[in-house]
């Protein structure tokens, strides 16, 4: 199967349920990189502190900072693919919403139930804000935390307790992703084990939404300037057209080679908006020659 029809297949489960897991995506050496990257600063990283967060989980951002293995996924072919299909019909770009590696606790309880979008306070129609993908670093289990989801609800009003017998929890195997929408009703899972359990979250948004986690702040253009163009995009250096995002009226990954201090404003506008703004003149500039 094509990669363009694995992203069609997957699309089509995320619009009916509301989340798709794909098993097995990444495997071997890419997957305990991974782990062993990100278990490092999960025991330098305390506790937090909310009952949302959760009191015996542990949540760190700035994740590519911390693991290269992260940025790959964040550009993973597959899951990027279906990001853009998703997204892209409602913005010029797409963009990272946040990174967040979550380690639920033993003993932890379930979080409360939500969804991502309501970061975005007004109504959504049809479009989607928001996707998401949880990575699973260790394997998702029915007893150590499984995140739990209401498949459907993203068609459905939102409610602050899921029934009982319509919820799934996402149980799977370390190196799969699960990937739901924004409008999705969803909730961490207890842990009712001994052990915690690690996944990563990359969620990524239309690209004239403010980002939950400050890119600019967790890589700014000395940290940024080391990754990949694409990725230099997607966390926010790349203007999102027409004239969002800008530094001095240019695209800001001027920031890795240079900071003049004066620059001319450019337009940064959409090839339909160029070609408009062509026009007006040509029609201006015409007009003036017939009534001179």
């Amino acid at each position: 199967m094509t990669i363009e029809k694995h992203i069609e297949t997957n699309i089509a489960q995320l619009k009916q349920n509301g989340f798709v897991i794909i098993p097995n995506l990444i495997k071997g050496k890419m997957l305990s990189d991974l782990c062993e990257e990100l278990d490092h600063h999960f025991n330098l990283t305390p506790k937090s502190e909310g009952n949302f967060w959760g009191l015996k989980t542990k949540r760190m951002g700035r994740i590519f900072s911390k693991s290269q293995q992260a940025r790959n996924l964040a550009v993973h072919p597959l899951v990027l693919g279906i990001m853009n299909k998703i997204l892209e019909p409602y913005c010029e770009r797409i963009q990272i919403n946040l990174t967040q590696a979550i380690q639920i606790g033993a003993g932890e309880v379930e979080q409360p139930l939500h969804r991502d979008d309501e970061l975005f306070p007004f109504p959504k129609s049809s479009a989607e804000f928001m996707v998401n993908a949880m990575w699973a670093l260790d394997d998702f289990t029915e007893d150590n935390g499984a995140t739990v989801v209401w498949p459907g609800s993203n068609r459905k009003p939102s409610l602050r307790e899921m029934p009982a017998d319509e919820t799934i929890r996402a149980t799977m195997e370390s190196g799969s992703v699960l990937i739901w929408l924004g409008s999705t009703q969803h909730s961490g899972g207890a842990n009712n084990t001994t052990k915690s359990r690690a996944g990563l979250t990359i969620s990524y948004c239309l690209g004239w939404l403010r980002q939950a986690e400050n890119q600019y702040l967790a890589y700014p253009p000395h940290i940024a300037k080391h990754f990949s163009e694409q990725l230099q995009g997607l966390i926010g250096y790349k203007v999102h057209r027409p004239n969002l995002g800008w530094y001095e009226g240019q695209e800001p990954d001027l920031l890795f080679t240079s900071t003049p201090d004066v620059l001319p404003a450019q337009d940064l506008f959409t090839p339909e908006l160029e070609a408009l703004s062509r026009e007006i003149l040509q029609v201006r500039q015409q007009n003036e020659l017939a009534v001179n």
